[in-house]
């Protein structure tokens, strides 16, 4: 102990802190980088630094003091974190490179562990915050902005690759590719973060298995959340917002499974959840509220486990494309539901089937939606409720709840 201690202290006292700014001792970020030590602080104080690429390849704090501005000029990668355990705090980084080449950052991570990224505005960057390789790094209290309206020009605002043990935390993305992408990215945490009016998805996932997203709010992106090809994911309390469109979801699952969806909010998508291909999925104590379709579950699904959920002013509940139902509906609360309750145990004593038999024909006829509310589809849904022909006899709530959840 005594030992440890010693070495501790003499670390301490050998660390240096360089100062970087007009009239501050140095006036290059790069030129703190190659006089400074492991271990040593670099403050940069506010003004604009045009510098080409900054290569962080020792573990330092680089603190910004005041916000100071780093400007790729359009042709370079910001920062290069190379180094463990490097910390870059406090700046506004604008205008990275853009290249169909390479994918450059406004801060980007290569093949490090325990970095920190906290604390720095990202506008006009091509990727926003990129982790390649990286192992419980951390990403928090980012503001990140992008400004090209074409998929192809923009990049991910968080995009994370191969890497393990990651927190996403408290960062507010926009107007890029996708807010948050992991692809090959292993037991990690996605909390607290708002993504709004990105391009195609919120939040990405591909064969990311074990992670946990908590707490977001996706809203007004053009298709939502998607999970594809992972299993191990836990989704519980996020909101799905006014994610509209004709191929827009608030949350799509696609080829997932052994997964939970527990405690989420879908209101005013156009399907809340969207699932293909998805297996051992649990969902509880979600609400699903003024939806056009408030799920869509494809024939191909199976030991889906819809159970406590509260289905409010949905255009339609449930949807699927095939007669086969290998899911299960019980004790959710649908405001359709015209039963009663004799026994007075507040659980209706007749199931509710939560597909119409319109809901049915437009699955295969889209266009048939002209004829949404008029009385021949009324007519159509009142006669399927008494002569079940076309919607799944076993797709059904048997014991439907009188009063919501919550």
């Amino acid at each position: 102990m005594l030992i440890l201690s010693l070495f501790v202290c003499c670390h301490l006292a050998t660390a240096n802190t360089w100062h970087v700014g007009k009239g501050k001792g140095l006036r290059s970020v790069n030129a703190a980088i190659l006089a400074a030590a492991n271990g040593d602080t670099i403050l940069v104080y506010a003004g604009t630094y045009y510098e080409k690429n900054i290569i962080v390849n020792k573990k330092l704090l680089l603190k910004g003091i005041g916000h100071p501005v780093l400007d790729g000029e359009k042709k370079y990668e910001v920062i290069s974190v190379k180094a463990n355990g490097s910390v870059i705090d406090g700046f506004t980084i604008v205008h990275s490179g853009v290249s169909s080449m390479e994918d450059m950052g406004g801060i980007k991570i290569y093949d490090s562990r325990d970095v920190v990224i906290q604390n720095n505005i990202l506008e006009d960057t091509f990727f926003g915050i990129y982790v390649q390789y990286g192992k419980n790094c951390t990403v928090q209290n980012n503001q990140l902005v992008s400004y090209n309206p074409e998929e192809q020009q923009s990049g991910n605002g968080i995009h994370c690759w191969k890497s393990d043990s990651l927190r996403i935390i408290g960062n507010k993305i926009t107007g890029h590719r996708d807010g948050i992408y992991f692809e090959f990215v292993t037991n990690s945490i996605i909390w607290l973060n708002t993504s709004f009016k990105n391009i195609r998805y919120g939040l990405h996932f591909m064969f990311s298995h074990n992670d946990a997203y908590i707490a977001n709010h996706f809203r007004d992106n053009g298709a939502g959340v998607a999970v594809m090809f992972s299993h191990g994911v836990k989704m519980y309390s996020n909101v799905f917002e006014e994610n509209w469109g004709d191929a827009a979801y608030g949350l799509l699952l696609k080829e997932i499974s052994d997964s939970y969806i527990d405690g989420n909010t879908f209101i005013k998508n156009t399907s809340g959840i969207y699932m293909e291909g998805a297996s051992r999925i649990h969902m509880q104590k979600n609400l699903f509220k003024n939806n056009g379709w408030g799920m869509k579950i494809q024939a191909s699904c199976m030991d889906i486990e819809v159970t406590l959920n509260n289905f409010i002013g949905n255009t339609f509940d449930v949807s699927t494309n095939g007669s086969l139902v290998l899911n299960s509906f019980n004790r959710n609360y649908w405001d359709k539901y015209d039963g009663y309750d004799l026994n007075k145990d507040k659980i209706g004593d007749v199931p509710y089937r939560p597909v119409s038999m319109y809901s049915m024909i437009v699955e295969k006829n889209p266009p048939a939606m002209l004829l949404f509310r008029s009385f021949i589809t009324s007519l159509l849904d009142k006669t399927e409720k008494v002569i079940p022909s076309l919607t799944p006899e076993a797709l059904k709530d048997n014991s439907p709840l009188m009063k919501r959840l919550f």
